[in-house]
């Protein structure tokens, strides 16, 4: 994931142009330039009342031209922006009036119109208060109170990889608390038991982002929610969002796998490839980094973390958490109707649901913190803002994926795919299809939110108008339908914690003073390993008919299986601590 505090957001690793070589800067530049004088000419060429008709090949350019981009550049924001740039100058005929309208009615009515809807206002509300929320329970000690409750356990190099794997898990929703949190506070107990820092690199971050995307509540649900919220809008199904999104996690077989590989491996003490080398260094010699880390890059300041003499208090998270998944949950059930649990859940209005637990988190959480002499109300405000600036990010990429989105509606972008691939494609590669492509955009990019901005409002529809026209539209195809939307989640989260540019694998390497590229080195084998086995065992028997929970088992098995069979134990004996402590 990559945000600012979410996935998705600028950092040194992906905004820094120095980490982009001469010759792929002129290649940018090359291809910039030439489609702005393609733009021209054609607008030179186009008569100014021109209407373009809808549903045609063009349609698909915006989102195709918004990829293309986010694979050259690297950049998200740019790329969606000339996206819906373009989406718009086709919406008015591509004239040479157009050219210029169409960039200024990209910001002042595609843009404004996506942050008008009323449900878009409530997410980005939601996505703000539960951001100041992290922000206060952070600063007043209690996600510090969740880490040394689970601390007290860890006492051997097993213990202390499970309880790294346990508050990956805990921290959950929130990736960028996850990351921080987790890595900061294990690093120098598992530096003490002779665990190598990129070890602890992995599990931090195999169970962040991964663990977000599957939590019901945490700061991901709400983008992931209104994404599929407005893709299956004009589809047949009659479910919302939030209905899909729980249907779907049957099918999240990679990050469920990645977070089951973290405790397989601990449990099992087997290793393979460049972290078993590392391993066995750090148990034999104790240099649990193999490099040196860069001047200022191991001191990772945030701005939240309290003051040594803050009480690290558990109530003061638990409460504010429980607090928040408790209104949700009767909010849900409060405004929907159905025979079923799920039913009523599909029915309800997640987004006032969401809203109203972030709120009385936050309220709970501000008051404990006041009433305790922890914080005093201008320092709640000050780490609520801390929080909310966070992820401001996340809240452009959510306004300007909505903008797209309405723009390919607009445009017939997905009745252009249904026709031209509703009967060529196989419907059972769908879920592998989009897993590979969600992936290999997430790891060009760095970003996962940006790959499901972009990929959720194609593909959903696509994957519908293929099951239709093979008269697959029924109940039961939506399995693939779930499945698909689904992976398109769960690739993007792959190529995300893989990529070398992505925030959360530059903060989780940071976070455990790892050098960013020996993370990258020793997590990818086990990232590569998991999917390929969720691929060939799970994704393509459930297109072609198998439950998901036997694609699930059928994964799982093979998984631990290919670990005891590839995996070897670091046989080293950890020894007792060397008094001068390890060396870095």
């Amino acid at each position: 994931m990559t945000e600012t505090h979410q996935p998705d957001g600028p950092s040194d690793a992906d905004g820094d142009p120095g980490n982009v070589s001469p010759r792929r800067r002129f290649a940018v530049l090359v291809a910039c330039a030439a489609v702005v004088a393609l733009a021209v000419v054609v607008s030179l060429l186009v008569p100014a009342d021109t209407v373009l008709p809808t549903g045609r090949w063009w349609s698909v350019l915006p989102p195709v031209l918004a990829i293309a981009l986010a694979l050259a550049t690297r950049q998200i924001l740019p790329a969606l922006f000339v996206g819906i740039w373009l989406g718009a100058w086709l919406v008015e005929g591509l004239s040479t009036q157009g050219l210029v309208t169409s960039l200024l009615d990209s910001a002042g009515v595609y843009t404004v119109d996506a942050i008008a809807d009323p449900d878009h206002v409530m997410i980005i509300v939601f996505t703000l208060m539960i951001g100041g929320l992290v922000g206060v329970i952070r600063r007043n000690g209690g996600t510090d109170g969740i880490v040394h409750l689970v601390t007290r356990w860890a006492s051997t190099p097993r213990r202390g990889q499970l309880a790294t794997g346990g508050l990956g898990v805990a921290v959950f929703f929130d990736d960028y608390a996850n990351t921080l949190v987790v890595g900061n506070t294990m690093r120098p107990i598992l530096d003490r038991l002779r665990v190598s820092r990129e070890k602890l690199a992995y599990l931090v971050d195999s169970t962040a982002a991964p663990v977000a995307t599957l939590a019901l509540l945490s700061t991901w649900i709400g983008f992931q929610v209104v994404l599929i919220d407005d893709a299956v809008a004009d589809t047949g199904l009659a479910l919302n969002g939030f209905a899909v999104f729980v249907e779907s996690l049957k099918y999240a077989f990679y990050p469920i796998l990645a977070i089951g590989l973290v405790f397989a491996i601990a449990l099992t003490g087997r290793d393979f490839g460049p972290m078993l080398r590392a391993e066995r260094r750090a148990r034999t010699t104790g240099q649990v980094s193999l490099h040196s880390i860069a001047p200022g890059a191991a001191a990772l300041e945030d701005e939240l973390t309290p003051p040594e003499r803050t009480p690290r208090r558990l109530v003061n998270a638990l409460l504010p958490i429980l607090v928040l998944v408790a209104t949700t949950v009767v909010g849900l059930f409060a405004t929907g109707e159905g025979a079923s649990v799920i039913e009523i859940i599909g029915d309800g209005d997640p987004f006032s649901s969401l809203l109203w637990g972030s709120l009385l988190g936050l309220l709970v959480a501000g008051v404990l913190s006041v009433a305790q002499g922890i914080l005093t109300l201008a320092e709640v405000v000050t780490a609520w803002f801390a929080g909310v600036k966070s992820v401001l990010y996340v809240v452009i990429i959510l306004t300007l994926a909505w903008a797209l989105s309405a723009l390919t509606g607009e445009l017939g972008t997905a009745d252009f795919l249904a026709g031209a691939l509703g009967t060529a494609l196989p419907v059972f590669l769908l879920p592998a299809l989009l897993f590979v492509i969600a992936a290999a955009i997430a790891f060009a990019t760095g970003t996962s939110w940006g790959t499901m901005g972009i990929l959720t409002p194609l593909a959903v529809p696509l994957a519908w108008a293929v099951l239709d026209a093979q008269g697959l539209a029924a109940a039961e195809g939506h399995p693939i339908l779930f499945a698909s939307v689904s992976t398109i989640l769960a690739g993007s989260v792959w190529g995300d914690h893989c990529s070398p540019i992505s925030d959360t694998t530059v903060i989780s390497a940071l976070a455990s003073q790892c050098d960013v590229i020996d993370h990258v080195r020793t997590q990818i084998p086990y990232a590569l390993f998991v999917a390929g086995t969720v691929i060939v065992f799970g994704l393509l028997p459930v297109g072609l008919g198998l439950p998901w929970w036997a694609g699930l088992a059928l994964s799982g098995a093979a998984t631990l299986g290919g670990l005891m069979l590839i995996g070897r134990r670091v046989d080293a004996a950890v020894g007792e601590p060397d008094p001068v402590g390890p060396r870095a």
